[in-house]
């Protein structure tokens, strides 16, 4: 065995050691050497060579491990998107220790919460969030380790600054540590990984994977793009390293759909763009130009639709020859957005995909020329994917009968502190566990299947139940519209009736709702056409584009009364 390592064997003639597991760490320490000199990792202004990012990390593992921080200890990252997140990441993996990814908009007592239900020992907190974190000091107040990041972009963010007692400056600490390699004994296919659920329809839940298990389920087991199938052994992953491959998702790291990819290309020898900062359409495109970006993920229609606004408006400004692949995930992209997409790119991939935090990646839908997308989106889901009525039964293809949509195979342990809802989640049929996720979805005569939505976000009106994302995709066509949520808002007669949050497209000229009644006559039943409207500046959305429905349900009930 290499000394330090419990996954790696020894190394082959190119000197880097071989694993024999798929740790995290095992596999990072087999792939760096062999992409040392690549570049790894963009976030704006910082460049990180592979060799660089393995040096930071080792010298933030060894101040980390100096501080107590060791196997099983969680590492909490309020961070938004910079290279200090992915060295942060790899430093607790190499200590065996679990990196906790908390979403940067987090104020008070969701803070507080995530800290303590994580258990964490170590904070790292971009410069511009120490304001929130300062209003709650007794949440930090035992931390081992509590470390300030400068923004790499701060012209591009907003944030209070404060003091925080005993914190240290970031790059003082990695000037100060050994840029020696830890050594740590017992890594294994069972250490954690840990995320965090968006918490946008309650509280987020800390989903608890296997390392092997997330390897394959959640970061693509060694097939990133998911063509040629997942790696057979460690060892094959070295083989499956690519030469010049370049991504960009524009998902947050502290979101799956950013963490997942960016570690899948990163355990092949690609090279990540991430952007800094508030999303700027036309930045976005720049950054996919002078990187020759490949492949671009982006997030719903919140995210697409101002990308698509920009090269509209700048249609001969940017050289995107490279790119090959324009991908979807975390938020669902309207017929329209797709459709528009395969005009303005044409030959490039446009391709759909869903899965959850709990779930992994459930299936993917794969747009070519011609292809009928109108209606909600179909996806050929993987071989572990079903759908199932309520007395677990699968559903018969072309039945139109609505079940749940889950997955067996690789799945997580279960949520962090929380069995009851685990029990709930993770159902054994005839003695395989599935994960149920809460999408309900019909599965069509072809074998694919039609997602309506969570749901827990269903609205029943009249007995009739009404899917948000249904109205949602069918709204966001009509020219005023430039977001919108919908929910149900509770009614005497009808039980609960459909609501409209839109942000318009011209806050002087919102439209009204009749104008959006009309617009969706053509395209649905008259029970799912909105009963109330409600106009708003800006369509709250996590800063991954994710719905949050708490917080519209919250204003249309207001609004309504």
């Amino acid at each position: 065995m290499t000394e330090g390592t419990q996954g790696t064997a020894e190394a082959d003639a190119s000197g880097a050691p071989v694993p024999t597991t798929y740790n995290f760490a095992d596999l990072w320490e087999a792939i760096w050497p062999r992409a040392a000199e690549r570049e790894a990792l963009v976030c704006g202004p910082q460049t990180r060579t592979y060799a660089q990012l393995a040096e930071r990390a080792n010298r933030l593992a060894n101040h980390l491990r100096g501080a107590g921080v060791g196997p099983g200890d969680s590492v909490a990252l309020f961070l938004r998107n910079d290279a200090a997140y992915i060295e942060a990441m790899i430093a607790a993996f190499s200590l065996r220790a679990i990196p906790v990814n908390i979403n940067h908009r987090y104020t008070g007592d969701e803070l507080a919460y995530l800290l303590a239900d994580s258990s964490s020992v170590a904070l790292l907190v971009h410069e511009t969030l120490t304001g929130q974190v300062a209003t709650v000091p007794d949440a930090v107040a035992g931390m081992r380790s509590l470390i300030v990041v400068d923004d790499p972009a701060p012209d591009t963010v907003e944030g209070e600054v404060s003091a925080l007692p005993g914190a240290l400056r970031y790059d003082d600490v990695l000037a100060s540590s050994s840029p020696d390699a830890v050594v740590t004994e017992g890594r294994s296919n069972d250490d954690t990984y840990l995320m965090y659920t968006g918490g946008t329809t309650g509280r987020p839940k800390g989903v608890v994977w296997r390392q092997e298990d997330a390897f394959f389920a959640c970061i693509g087991g060694g097939d990133p793009m998911r063509l040629v199938g997942p790696v057979s052994s460690p060892a094959e992953l070295i083989d499956r390293m690519v030469q010049g491959f370049c991504y960009l998702p524009l998902a947050p790291l502290m979101h799956a759909a950013a963490q997942w990819t960016t570690w899948s290309w990163l355990l092949a020898g690609g090279k990540t763009v991430l952007m800094p900062g508030r999303l700027e359409p036309e930045a976005v495109w720049d950054a996919v130009a002078d990187h020759g970006v490949n492949s671009l993920t982006i997030v719903g229609d919140a995210v697409g639709r101002p990308l698509v606004k920009a090269w509209e408006e700048h249609p001969d400004r940017w050289d995107v020859t490279n790119l090959f692949a324009i991908s979807n995930g975390g938020g669902p992209i309207s017929p329209s957005l797709k459709t528009r997409l395969g005009e303005l790119f044409p030959g490039r991939a446009i391709i759909d995909g869903f899965g959850s935090s709990e779930s992994g990646v459930q299936g993917s839908q794969r747009l070519q020329a011609g292809d009928d997308v109108s209606g909600l989106a179909r996806f050929e889901p993987r071989d572990e994917t079903g759908v199932f009525d309520d007395d677990l039964q699968r559903v018969e293809p072309g039945s139109g009968v609505i079940g749940r949509v889950a997955n067996t195979g690789r799945l997580p342990v279960g949520y962090l502190n929380d069995p009851e809802k685990s029990a709930a989640t993770f159902v054994e049929i005839d003695g395989e566990r599935y994960c149920f996720t809460g999408d309900l979805a019909t599965v069509e005569a072809d074998g694919t299947i039609q997602l309506l939505g969570r749901g827990s976000q269903c609205i029943n009106t009249g007995g009739e139940k009404v899917f948000p994302e249904e109205v949602e995709s069918a709204l966001v066509d009509h020219a005023a519209v430039s977001d919108v949520l919908v929910v149900g808002v509770p009614d005497e007669r009808w039980g609960s009736v459909v609501t409209a949050v839109v942000e318009p497209t011209d806050p002087a000229a919102p439209p009204t709702l009749d104008d959006l009644r009309h617009h969706l006559k053509s395209s649905l039943a008259g029970f799912k056409l909105p009963k109330h409207l409600v106009v708003v500046e800006r369509v709250e959305r996590s800063p991954a584009g994710k719905a949050d429905y708490r917080w519209a349900r919250s204003v249309a009930e207001t609004a309504v009364g």
